[in-house]
């Protein structure tokens, strides 16, 4: 679905007005392992760039010094960069041209070269004067909406993102694409898993946003962006399989056969988690469970929040001179459990930050296991609850503290628990921080 529209001054009879603009023809450019010619090598050609390779076109840029992004694309063979000045010839077998250089004149070159050769021509410099230009681009779901401003860019930008918002609420309404999917009766449906991210519904990909659009059916648990099903279109099922910590249980098998079941209804089905769903979220069961029902699935990765719940309390996993990686585990078994298969011994000696999920009841059974392991009782240890939520807090001590007082009283589940040096640049320690303060 594309949606192209072109601003061109109205005129009045009687009135005196501007001279009115060349019209223009709207076309969208299959471009799939087509030459474009990008000559220049600055922050203007990287865009262009970026929007090339989005349209899977073959790229190459032609300019003597290029920014560190395109020599990085260069490096691993995703463009073609000839390290020199523009010269004649350069557009041989090009579909479309591209001037970006600061140079008018090489810009000129370039244009006169690209009319002479037939090939449709941006100039980032003076479009006046280009035979093509690039409208301001959005995308939403499965439309894209172009606009064209009188060569006005912020008039373009401005009536593009107000395009951009319709075309979401028509989406929201009535996508074409659902219809056509119930049209074509039962079994046609498919299985988004959606990863929501830490919890702050700003923090959820565009992409899983798109897919709650074109939703019939949402299947979420507790830990998801729960503000993002306040907007759902009308009529949208919400089905709540949340497991909550010695409470309400939903099995995985039961999560897997409603999946299956709406989907073989025709349904879309979204299963919205939180995080990523393939880090402790179970996701791959539910992959494997639909394919083997002959149900299309696909996967939209999400923000983890074993690295999102850190950083927004300020907790950088890795830091120079502190620490050089990270591991992630679950504890949601103690490391005494028989169904504990982590050697603690081995993460107490590390050297690398440890983030532990799920670890709440379980928290002085793990820094028991790792103090007596031989890691230092002055380690800080900070809990992230609620993170990105409105009430996220943070709880910052040391596993000495915890092994003599036990389990922090202000902790509670949702929370993340780092483990390490850099968890005292947790808020409240201050940046610079080597030993952590003790809120308990």
């Amino acid at each position: 679905m594309a949606l192209a529209l072109s601003l061109v001054p109205a005129s009045a009879e009687g009135m005196s007005m501007p001279p009115r603009p060349e019209p223009l023809l709207p076309l969208g450019l299959r471009l799939r392992d087509r030459l474009v010619v990008v000559v220049g090598g600055g922050s203007v050609a990287l865009r262009r760039v970026a929007a090339l390779m989005a349209a899977r076109a073959t790229v190459t840029v032609v300019s003597p010094a290029a920014v560190a992004a395109l020599e990085d694309l260069a490096e691993r063979g995703q463009i073609d960069w000839h390290q020199r000045p523009y010269r004649p010839g350069d557009l041989q077998g090009a579909w479309l041209a591209m001037a970006c250089t600061a140079d008018a004149a090489v810009n000129a070159r370039v244009l006169a070269a690209a009319n002479e050769a037939r090939i449709f021509c941006l100039r980032a410099d003076d479009a006046s004067q280009a035979s093509a230009w690039m409208p301001a681009i959005g995308r939403t779901g499965r439309a894209t909406v172009s606009v064209h401003g009188d060569r006005d860019p912020h008039t373009a930008a401005a009536l593009r993102d107000v395009a951009i918002t319709a075309v979401e609420a028509a989406l929201r309404g009535d996508p074409a694409g659902r219809s056509q999917r119930r049209a074509q009766g039962a079994g046609s449906g498919m299985v988004t898993l959606v990863g929501g991210g830490p919890g702050d519904p700003e923090l959820m990909t565009l992409r899983g946003f798109q897919a709650l659009a074109d939703a019939d059916v949402v299947v979420v648990d507790r830990l998801a962006p729960l503000a993002v099903l306040d907007g759902l279109r009308e009529g949208v099922k919400i089905v709540d399989v949340s497991k909550i910590p010695r409470g309400r249980f939903t099995a995985q098998e039961e999560i897997n056969d409603i999946l299956i079941s709406a989907a073989r209804e025709g349904r879309v089905v979204v299963r919205l988690k939180g995080g990523d769903s393939f880090v402790f979220g179970r996701g791959m069961e539910e992959v494997i469970a639909c394919t083997q029902a002959g149900v299309q699935v696909e996967v939209v990765p999400g923000v983890t929040s074993a690295v999102a719940a850190p950083e927004l309390a300020g907790i950088p996993l890795t830091h120079r001179g502190i620490s050089q990686g990270f591991t992630v585990v679950s504890g949601h078994v103690a490391p005494d459990d028989p169904r504990s298969t982590l050697d603690w011994e081995a993460l107490a000696c590390a050297g690398t930050t440890l983030v532990v999920l799920m670890g709440v009841e379980n928290l002085s059974s793990i820094v028991g296991a790792l103090v007596d392991a031989g890691r230092d009782g002055d380690t800080p240890l900070a809990c992230v609850m609620d993170g990105g939520l409105p009430s996220q807090k943070v709880v910052l001590t040391t596993l000495a503290a915890v092994v003599s007082s036990g389990h922090p009283r202000e902790l509670r589940s949702p929370a993340v628990i780092v483990i390490g040096a850099v968890a005292a640049f947790a808020t409240g320690a201050g940046v610079g921080a080597r030993r952590p303060v003790d809120l308990r």
